[in-house]
């Protein structure tokens, strides 16, 4: 074989290396940016989770999207959304007497309205997030924030703020956005007064 052919050949082999070594980044790189797009701050959380580890963070986000993206959501039927969001308005009015049994009650409505529309059950609470985080990550955390405090207690404001954070959660599983917005700045004016009720008494 002439030298002409052998400098022909590794030449070629590093072309092809190249460009494998290029189509792994460029493919990198997009997965990247689906996973940013499809987790937004639950991928900020996730390289938080990691120290700063992206590859880490970002093997982890696929396995959720492994286990859970292929779950089936079921519509809630008109009644069912009707009872949710009546719920919702009476533990969102309740709040100014009883804080830390409104929050517990919003809790259980997440966790009632996801298993409802077909996630896991919510007694497997980190299960049941995890698939949240697949399809609702913009607003997982208002659940997580939720859990946290029905379970371990807070303040008043604190209570108040994991309240109004689940409540975008809660919006998107059941599907009436409007209605439930409506029921809810309802009980949160109705909130208001209380407050200032018992203020001046």
């Amino acid at each position: 074989m002439s030298t002409g052919v052998i400098i022909l050949i590794v030449i070629a082999v590093v072309v092809v290396l190249g460009v494998a070594a290029l189509a792994l980044r460029t493919r990198g790189a997009q997965g990247s940016r689906g996973l940013k797009r499809r987790f937004g701050p639950e991928y900020e959380r996730a390289v938080a989770r990691h120290d700063g580890n992206t590859k880490a963070a970002e093997h982890e986000l696929a396995q959720l999207v492994e286990r859970h993206g292929g779950l089936k959501k079921r519509a809630l039927d008109p009644a069912e959304a009707e009872r949710f969001e009546t719920r919702w308005a009476a533990a969102q009015e309740h709040f100014v007497d009883e804080p830390r049994e409104a929050v517990a009650e919003a809790e259980r409505l997440l966790a009632e309205a996801a298993e409802t529309r077909g996630f896991p059950a919510g007694d497997r609470y980190e299960e049941q997030l995890e698939a949240l985080a697949v399809r609702h990550a913009p607003h997982v955390q208002g659940y997580r924030h939720l859990h946290h405090v029905a379970r371990n207690g807070a303040d008043t404001e604190e209570m108040r703020a994991a309240l109004l954070e689940g409540r975008g959660l809660f919006e998107e599983l059941v599907g009436g956005p409007r209605r439930t917005s409506e029921r809810t700045h309802a009980g949160g004016a109705e909130a208001d007064e209380g407050r200032h009720r018992h203020r001046r008494t």
